[in-house]
């Protein structure tokens, strides 16, 4: 298999190295090199072929010592799901109390994460 020069590079953001790595592609055949863990072999990979990404933000919240109560993704999705999911959110209303860690919307879109209370609110 004959590799030409590189066709990217993307900048690893697994740990805190930001290794340079230098990707090669082939067809379905992916070269990496550059990174100075296996980490960053796996992330480089999954950025070409399934990139995904976790969503923090804030929802409206009642009766809360603020008016806007943080929430977050339990996992990463799908990054060409990023605005379905946060159409989802956008409809929480939450009403104080809550609790961190506390689900407001489970498995949202389908996509195996849910959404979660970051803030206790009294």
């Amino acid at each position: 298999m004959k590799y030409e020069k590189a066709d990217k590079y993307i900048t690893c953001i697994v740990c805190p190295n930001g290794c340079e790595v230098e990707v090669k592609q082939n067809g379905d055949s992916i070269s990496v090199s550059g990174n100075k863990c296996k980490r960053g072999e796996v992330y480089v990979v999954q950025e070409l072929t399934d990139p995904r990404r976790t969503i923090s933000t804030t929802v409206p919240i009642s009766n809360g010592e603020l008016p806007l109560c943080s929430v977050r993704l339990t996992k990463p999705i799908p990054k060409k799901e990023i605005f379905r999911v946060i159409q989802e959110i956008r409809r929480i209303r939450l009403t104080a109390p809550v609790k961190i860690g506390q689900v407001v919307i489970e498995d949202v879109c389908g996509l195996g994460s849910d959404v979660i209370v970051t803030k206790e609110m009294g």
